[in-house]
């Protein structure tokens, strides 16, 4: 018994729900496991990475500012798309469990594609921050605020858990009477609703809305900030200013660039000509998850200012570590 015949349940004559799906994963590829293995390895780097600069900035008050709400904001995004994704991925892969229960597989779609569009949008979000710092340096405490940053945040998140929801609730209104296997490494929208047989057109439409608002939008708004980023810049006169200006974007630029450039180019490949399913899901495996672990290390680790709030951490820590062994020693004795 084939994957389609195990999986499917007949509801009435004319439409057909499956019981589940098959996730398929690559495919005639020797020691796939390997890529798994070293998903689980990035799995884990990401957890520590973002999960050391979340408790560095929730502990440190000196960073309780508008851009490490931003910066906070993304690890928090990074963290929960990469769970919502790779520990699911190595139980279907590693230990060869494919099969999926379509409710399962509707809220496993949701949470990558909810997390993946914050987590764009919060660029969005960090070139502003960058926009108003370098172009209105006298305005920037009054225009970027926490309230206003807050605000921002937060439309993003109410707004693509509607979007989400909204794509991945459209599933429910197909019929699935051909194949039940899903060429890809997760619940993928494009590659699950393309199994229907009835009328799909809603859900292509959607699925290029989607696509507009979580990717091209933001390259096109973020481009946009960094040419007057751009201009603001070739109008100073010293060129030590304009290189500390720059070095302040370098990092926020390699981030897009990381998280952008591999998706975008895949889907216009899918939606313009033909890509081999392997070529695609390793491409997208790999945007959908080291982006998440490079974030904090390019963009907040690195930096001055975290480093010397790490170190401050660390030496309150070694204080407060010397006090209670001091009382100890002391109750000892008496």
């Amino acid at each position: 018994m084939g994957p389609e015949e195990k999986a499917a349940t007949v509801f009435n004559d004319t439409f057909i729900r499956p019981k589940q799906f098959y996730l398929s994963g690559l495919s005639n590829i020797s020691h796939v496991k390997y890529f798994y293995v070293f998903l689980c390895f990035v799995y884990i780097l990401t957890v520590i990475g973002n999960g050391l600069l979340l408790s560095v900035i929730y502990l440190v008050k000196t960073l309780h500012t508008p851009k490490y709400m931003i910066v906070f904001n993304l690890a928090l995004t990074d963290l929960c798309g990469s769970t919502a994704l790779i520990p699911k991925l190595l139980d279907t892969f590693l230990f060869d469990r494919r099969y999926i229960v379509y409710e399962a597989c509707l809220s496993y779609m949701f949470f990558v594609l909810f997390f993946g569009s914050v987590q764009s949008w919060t660029l969005v979000t960090m070139s502003y921050d960058r926009f108003i710092a370098i172009c209105f340096p006298l305005r920037y405490h009054s225009i970027v605020t926490k309230s206003a940053i807050a605000a921002m945040l937060l439309f993003a998140w109410l707004f693509f858990l509607s979007v989400i929801a909204f794509m991945v609730g459209l599933i429910n209104r197909l019929s699935f009477c051909r194949s039940l296997v899903v060429e890809s490494f997760y619940c993928d929208h494009a590659p699950v609703y393309r199994l229907a047989c009835n009328d799909t057109f809603l859900n292509y439409i959607i699925a290029i809305v989607a696509l507009i608002i979580i990717l091209f939008v933001p390259l096109v708004l973020i481009a946009l900030t960094y040419v007057c980023i751009s201009i603001a810049l070739s109008r100073i006169a010293s060129g030590e200013k304009r290189v500390k200006a720059l070095k302040t974007c370098t990092s926020h630029l390699i981030l897009v660039a990381i998280f952008f450039l591999p998706i975008v180019s895949t889907n216009i490949a899918v939606l313009t000509s033909y890509i081999h399913p392997n070529a695609r899901i390793i491409n997208s495996s790999l945007t959908h998850t080291l982006p998440a672990l490079l974030n904090p290390i390019i963009y907040s680790l690195k930096t001055e200012e975290v480093l010397n709030s790490i170190k401050k951490l660390c030496r309150r820590n070694r204080i407060c570590n010397a006090t209670s062994s001091k009382k100890v020693n002391v109750e000892a004795k008496n």
